[in-house]
């Protein structure tokens, strides 16, 4: 199949070869797939992200670089076949997501990220038959692909456990932000208090549901809010993956206040226990999305609560994802890139 993989710390486009099902694995062909950070990640410094599984435990410990991957978690196909004796829960020729993990045939893998599970800058890819959910009829392929990274952020967003009584702030508009900005308003949380430098950012958090948005260089997001009352955050999600930004947000929330990391940091992070403890501090780790998250944020997608287009881009090629990749990080980028592989 033709594909895009990433190979000494390059993306190539050429041949790899068609992945095929065994039992309990779906095959499909990818018609959408969106470009993640995760992949720019890779391109950067995967040896790091891979060293730091093997050393402490992660999803990424079996990934061996020195051997062509292909890269795409958030991903709508087409199923096209079944392994011997699956249990075939969806028929053929439907459009299927899922959670991008792969558990059957004794895998235990994270799709796209893994050398024998392909993701979705390929042509086809193996899906795990427990985990797809089948896309509704007439939801576009596109819409569809971004029910991954919308699932991210509304497992963010329940992991901090919010309530009527909260007031929370999302530090970091990208798509995980945004995504728990749309977990808050569905669980009909708020005031929503929204934090970027960048004014793009701030105007999609409002688009997805934030009340107030914030320039962090004109104003604290932790003081009290005129436009609220007077109000004080006291639920922060931070979703920018900064080394510091911790022990920044732990001196600034008031007492009793609760924290939700949800960025990616790689690097080592101190904090100063003592600070907490005397605020009675709670912090949450949010980690990656549950089947319940990849349903709610399809049917969310489906229903039209949310305007997830908004967050598409450019639709690319194989041949494009490699400056997509490069130019992801900007402040200006789109939310998502979306890429068809059945396309140069």
């Amino acid at each position: 199949m033709k594909a895009a993989y990433i190979l000494d710390g390059q993306v190539s486009v050429g041949e790899v070869p068609d992945p095929i099902p065994q039992q309990g694995q779906v095959l499909v062909r990818t018609h959408s797939c969106g470009l993640c950070a995760s992949e720019a990640h890779f391109l950067q410094s995967g040896e790091q992200v891979v060293g730091l599984c093997q050393k402490h435990g992660g999803p990424y410990a079996g990934l061996d670089l020195s051997r062509p991957f292909v890269p795409g978690h958030e991903y709508v196909g087409e199923v096209i076949d079944y392994g011997p004796n699956s249990k075939k829960p969806i028929r053929i020729g439907r459009k299927v997501t899922s959670v991008p993990i792969m558990r059957q045939a004794g895998a235990h893998s994270v799709i796209g990220f893994n050398n024998d599970c392909p993701g979705g800058f390929g042509e086809y890819m193996l899906l795990d038959e427990d985990m797809v959910i089948e896309v509704p009829s007439g939801l576009d392929d596109d819409l569809a692909a971004m029910t991954e990274p919308l699932a991210v952020g509304l497992e963010h967003a329940r992991r901090g456990l919010p309530t009527n009584e909260d007031t929370p702030l999302v530090i970091g508009c990208g798509a995980i932000g945004l995504g728990v900005i749309v977990g808050l308003k569905l669980k009909g949380i708020g005031p929503i208090v929204a934090a970027d430098f960048h004014a793009g950012r701030r105007k999609a958090a409002l688009k997805m549901g934030a009340d107030i948005v914030i320039d962090p260089r004109e104003m604290s997001p932790y003081e009290p809010i005129h436009d609220l009352g007077g109000r004080q955050v006291n639920l922060v999600y931070e979703c920018a993956g900064v080394p510091g930004l911790l022990q920044q947000i732990i001196q600034s929330v008031r007492f009793d206040g609760r924290i939700v990391m949800g960025g990616y940091c790689m690097e080592p992070e101190q904090i100063l226990t003592f600070s907490a403890q005397n605020k009675r501090l709670t912090v949450y780790f949010a980690g990656g999305e549950e089947p319940q998250d990849m349903t709610l944020a399809l049917n969310t997608i489906a229903d039209g609560k949310i305007d997830i287009g908004s967050w598409i881009g450019a639709k690319i090629g194989l041949g494009g994802i490699a400056q997509a990749l490069a130019e992801m990080s900007g402040p200006e980028a789109a939310i998502r890139t979306v890429v068809d592989p059945r396309k140069f």
